[in-house]
């Protein structure tokens, strides 16, 4: 830990914060993506479908 004076005396101390890491962006999520907004449109078009069905 890094430790600093203050004003006055106090004293401050840090904790040491851990490296970053770059992640590189995986090009399979892409069709992961695609795939799931896919689904998700479906599933809105036909909840509405069935809503409009019922009423």
């Amino acid at each position: 830990m890094q430790v600093t004076e203050e004003e006055g005396g106090r004293l401050n101390a840090f904790a040491r914060e851990p490296r970053m890491e770059v992640i590189a962006e995986k090009g399979s999520s892409n069709a992961n993506t695609r795939l799931l907004l896919i689904g998700g449109a479906l599933l809105v078009t036909s909840l509405i479908i069935v809503r409009i069905a019922i009423s």
